[in-house]
């Protein structure tokens, strides 16, 4: 067995989801979302792909319905005792099964929650357990309940979030220093990767942005690279994990001499960082800290290029989204506690003139503020 935390500390996250689980009146939680799963017992697999669950009773009980493939992998890597296997074949029906587990842990005729947003309980899936589960018990959405306790990191989770941005600051390196003109991006992509890997890093958990020319005004992957032209920008989005713990950074690489415009930009971003990591503290929502960008950025004439959004939370996520629960918007009441970790992005995309600026990195929230968690550095990079 592989764990990365002591079997005290996933004994004191069961026993608090536990806790939220009585809050909310339920006598067992169903859980789809692999987040959960790794959170709670260190379950760490891509299988949540194919269906599968994972069931914490209130009494403490865990049991994992999941397929052969799987077996292993959760006895290697959590604190699951009981795994049960559903067979593939074309007369087995998992829902059912699940089902069948759940009564006996005694779930029949009580309150379950269950975790409806979930990559691992799609739509056909829901479709086939849903009838399984009317008259059996009564069922409702917990989708946050688990997320909300992943939220606020330990001691050792902040470990694991530094030692992911330190990962970041030498991937930084090595993507502004193999930046110039002619390079192809993804040789710089690699170089990236590559000092992430020597660190005993991860894949992360979605596909880092890498736009250049016109396409570093897009802040999605899309398929394609090229080479830097001698005038260029280059756009970098990027995630370092380490066990599954996900830290971001964003900056914008200008090839040749940059423009008025690119300044301007430039210095719009880095203002709006500055505010908006004054305004993350214990206390304040994550409204308050979108308004400070937006007023930053609204005051450099910038209104018209920016995002409606800029940031969220970070911690151990799976693919196919590094992006975590919640984020930073207008009007969101959801307050900032100590040992929160986010990423908070300054983007600027103007379309009228193909000119794109970016800056952002991983904080983490403590008692009087908040502190970056990367070291590299924010000037304007000019290669």
């Amino acid at each position: 067995m592989v764990l990365h935390f002591a079997p005290a500390e996933y004994d004191a996250r069961v026993k608090r989801a536990q806790e939220s689980m009585e809050a909310a009146g339920l006598d067992g939680l169903l859980m789809f979302r692999q987040e959960s799963m790794y959170y709670l017992t260190g379950y760490d697999t891509t299988g949540f792909v194919m269906f599968q669950c994972l069931i914490l009773n209130a009494d403490g009980r865990v049991a994992l319905l999941t397929r052969s493939p799987d077996l292993r992998q959760a006895q290697y890597t959590s604190t699951i005792k009981d795994i049960r296997i559903w067979v593939d074949s074309d007369t087995v029906n998992p829902y059912r099964e699940l089902r069948d587990l759940a009564a006996e842990l005694g779930l029949e005729g009580k309150r379950v929650g269950i975790e409806l947003e979930a990559y691992g309980l799609n739509a056909a899936h829901w479709e086939g357990l849903k009838p399984q589960l009317e008259g059996f018990c009564t069922f409702s959405n917990a989708s946050d309940l688990i997320s909300r306790l992943r939220l606020i990191k330990s001691p050792a989770e902040l470990a694991f979030m530094k030692n992911s941005a330190e990962l970041g600051d030498a991937a930084h390196r090595a993507g502004r220093d193999a930046t110039a003109a002619g390079v192809f991006t993804g040789d710089i992509q690699a170089a990236m990767q590559g000092a992430i890997f020597s660190g005993d890093g991860d894949y992360p958990a979605s596909h880092s942005i890498f736009g250049s020319g016109p396409s570093a005004l897009l802040v999605r992957y899309h398929t394609g690279r090229h080479h830097l032209e001698p005038r260029d920008q280059l756009m970098l989005e990027y995630a370092s994990s380490y066990r599954h713990y996900h830290t971001a950074q964003m900056l914008t690489i200008l090839i040749g001499e940059p423009d008025d415009e690119h300044k301007a930009m430039y210095d719009a971003c880095r203002e709006a960082l500055a505010a908006c990591e004054e305004t993350v503290r214990p206390g304040a929502t994550m409204g308050d800290v979108f308004d400070a960008h937006a007023r930053v950025m609204d005051a450099h004439g910038m209104r018209d290029h920016r995002l409606n959004a800029c940031g969220y939370s970070m911690g151990a996520t799976f693919p196919p989204n590094w992006m975590d629960w919640p984020m930073f918007f207008h009007g969101n009441d959801v307050e900032i506690e100590a040992n929160m970790t986010f990423f908070l992005h300054m983007i600027l995309a103007n379309s009228d003139n193909n000119h794109g600026m970016a800056l952002g990195r991983s904080v983490a929230v403590t008692q009087q503020g908040c502190e970056p968690l990367h070291r590299a550095p924010l000037d304007l990079v000019v290669r």
